[in-house]
Formats: structure tokens, C-alpha cells, sequence
């Protein structure tokens, strides 16, 4: 049973690092195409990376790629987004979900079945 949970969520300053992590996938870890989204107040719900599930393959937004890293973590069963040079425009809340099987190419939220309840990213100073 998939029951997923962030953790990493905090109030940074704007320039600061954090680094998301998404557990709780349950046995099937290896099967499961993984996508980081985020919300902002009054904002739709975005992609911000993905990772498909057998080559690894990565989709990163253009606001956020060279800036954040969306890494497999096969030994913990975890999925870890690591977030640099981070802007006020970052904030909102983050959300894990998967999909079984796909490429990181499909990285929309409509494409995911499976959420967890997510984390607050606040960049402010």
C-alpha cells in the first residue's frame, strides 16, 4: 500500500537550500514514476520535476532547472528533491506523487494518481 509522506519543508532565506524528501511507497518502489508538484496561494497546482521509474530519466521545469536536483534513493526507498539558490517565487506547498510506470517526460499533475499530503516551502526574508 502506497502511503506517501514529504518531510523537509521549512522557512528559508531567499539564496538558502533545502533539501525535500518523499517516502512511504510501499513494495512496489521500483515500479512507481515519481514527480515533485508544488502550489502557491492562489495558483494551480504545478509540475516541478519527475523521475521515471527503470533509466532514471529526469524532467525538470524550466524556472527550476540548474537550481533543483530530483534524485532515486533505491537503499531507503526514498525520493529526495534538493532545492538551491531558492527564490521567493519557490514558495508554496510540495507534493509527492506517483505513477506506476512512464517516463519523467509525462510530468503534469492529471498524470498522477497517487498524492501525499505535502510540505510547506516558504522562501522569504
Amino acid at each position: 500500500q502506497v502511503n506517501l509522506v514529504e518531510s523537509g519543508g521549512a522557512l528559508v532565506q531567499p539564496g538558502g537550500s533545502l533539501r525535500l524528501s518523499c517516502a512511504g511507497f510501499g513494495p512496489r518502489f521500483d515500479d512507481y514514476a515519481v514527480g515533485w508538484f508544488r502550489q502557491a496561494p492562489g495558483k494551480e497546482r504545478e509540475a516541478v520535476s519527475c523521475i521515471s521509474t527503470s533509466d532514471g530519466g529526469t524532467f525538470y521545469q524550466d524556472s527550476v532547472s540548474g537550481r533543483f536536483t530530483i534524485s532515486r534513493h533505491n537503499a531507503n526507498k526514498t525520493v529526495s528533491l534538493q532545492m538551491n539558490a531558492l527564490n521567493p517565487e519557490d514558495t508554496g506547498v510540495y507534493y509527492c506523487a506517483v505513477r506506476l510506470w512512464g517516463s519523467a517526460k509525462i510530468c503534469y499533475p492529471k498524470a498522477y494518481d497517487t498524492w501525499g499530503q505535502g510540505t510547506q516551502v516558504t522562501v522569504s526574508s
